[in-house]
């Protein structure tokens, strides 16, 4: 490869696989700089204070990521990064789930540490990397992407109001989590409405709910 610098975080809260990957990465990448992250709240910190991260390791399980909410958060907020999912689930459908999300790629916590470098590699050339085996085109659920295309749609500010009505907040609560006035928070209601081309409220916190859930079973939103 022709890259000789990348700035990378590692987010999952298991010491040993966060080595795993890193020195994964450093075969990779020898003049990279590495930063971990044990947790989801930690991850959107290390980001904050590196605005110039190309690449994550993000644990599907993590504390504080709920599902694939934590995948739609950074592709919201920070579209130039690059996010690799990471997590001992190796259903296809899961799998596919989080590239029709916006993943870069997914490593299985199976893999070897070729497997790993060959996945780096392949995310900073431009490509997917998924596990063997696994077939886009015959798993991939439109839905996700559906779900994913309208969540691109909403601003960072609208993407934080959509969350906080998928765990029931009122307007004036949003307001008050926001530190802004209610009307404003009524103006990005009506933008997240309109973008997701829903009624209501309800019906839009039921999409976003859709993103918590890792479960092969469709009823359980975990």
């Amino acid at each position: 490869m022709s890259i000789e610098f990348v700035k990378l975080a590692i987010a999952d809260d298991h010491p040993l696989f966060r080595a795993a990957l890193t020195q994964a990465a450093k075969k990779s990448l020898p003049f990279s700089e590495i930063i971990e992250a044990e947790s989801f709240n930690s991850i959107i910190d290390v980001i904050q204070e590196n605005p110039d991260i190309e690449l994550i390791f993000l644990d599907l399980n993590m504390p504080g990521n709920d599902g694939f909410t934590g995948l739609a958060t950074i592709r919201n907020a920070y579209p130039d990064i690059q996010v690799v999912m990471v997590s001992a689930t190796e259903e296809a459908n899961i799998i596919n789930r989080a590239i029709d999300l916006g993943a870069s790629g997914y490593i299985p916590k199976s893999a070897s540490l070729d497997e790993i470098s060959d996945a780096i590699d392949f995310v900073l050339d431009g490509e997917t990397w998924l596990p063997p085996g696994i077939n886009l085109s015959t798993e991939a659920p439109s839905e996700e992407k559906e779900i994913a295309e309208k969540l691109s749609k909403l601003t960072p500010a609208q993407y934080r109001v959509l969350q906080m009505i998928a765990d029931g907040l009122l307007n004036k609560q949003i307001a008050y989590e926001m530190n802004i006035q209610e009307p404003t928070v009524k103006n990005h209601v009506s933008a997240i409405l309109q973008k997701f081309e829903v009624n209501n409220r309800t019906q839009a916190s039921t999409l976003f709910q859709k993103l918590k859930q890792t479960s092969l079973q469709p009823s359980n939103l975990n």
